[in-house]
C-alpha cells in the first residue's frame, strides 16, 4: 500500500478567501452553471438548490462528477451539501459535508469553505482536496474580480 491509500480519519479543510463581490455574486457563481464551467473545471451544476433537494456536478462528457443532497440553504449566506464523488472507482463512498459561509465586509465579502469527514478515506484524497479546492477558490475568485477564470490543469487524487 502506497501513502497515498493510507486510511486515515481527515482534519476538516478550510479556506477562508476574501473576494471583491457581492454575498449574492458569489452565490450564484456557486449555484449556477453559467459560473461554474468557468472556474470549476468546465463543469456544471444541476439542483433547485433547496433544502433536502439532490444536487449533481456535471463533467463536460455529461458524467457525474459528485452528487449529494442540499442540506442548508440559506442564499445568498450559506450553502451545506453533501459531497460524494462518483467518477472515481476507489472514490470514498462515505460523504463529505462541505459548507460555503458567505459574510459581507464592508466593500468585499469572505468566503469561507470547510469540508468535512467523518469517515477514514485514503490519504490522497484528502491532498487532492486540498489542492482542488485551493485551485476552485482562486479562480472563482479571479473570474468574479476580473471576469476570467484561472486556468489550472489537475488530474485525479495519485
Amino acid at each position: 500500500m502506497s501513502d497515498g491509500d493510507e486510511l486515515i480519519v481527515p482534519p476538516d479543510v478550510v479556506y477562508i478567501t476574501f473576494i471583491r463581490a457581492t454575498p449574492l455574486m458569489i452565490w450564484d457563481a456557486l449555484t449556477k452553471s453559467e459560473f461554474t464551467k468557468q472556474f470549476f473545471f468546465g463543469r456544471t451544476v444541476e439542483s433547485d438548490w433547496k433544502q433536502g433537494s439532490k444536487w449533481r456536478l456535471v463533467m463536460p462528457d455529461g458524467k457525474t462528477d459528485v452528487a449529494g443532497e442540499v442540506l442548508i440553504s440559506d442564499p445568498p449566506r450559506k450553502l451545506q451539501v453533501t459531497w460524494v464523488v462518483e467518477w472515481l472507482d476507489d472514490a470514498p463512498k462515505d460523504p463529505a459535508i462541505i459548507t460555503y459561509e458567505i459574510e459581507q465586509i464592508g466593500d468585499l465579502s469572505k468566503l469561507t469553505m470547510t469540508q468535512h469527514t467523518d469517515a477514514k478515506i485514503p490519504r490522497k484524497f484528502l491532498e487532492g482536496g486540498r489542492q482542488g479546492w485551493a485551485a476552485i477558490l482562486s479562480s472563482l475568485k479571479s473570474l468574479l474580480e476580473t471576469g476570467e477564470a484561472l486556468v489550472i490543469k489537475m488530474g485525479p487524487p495519485q
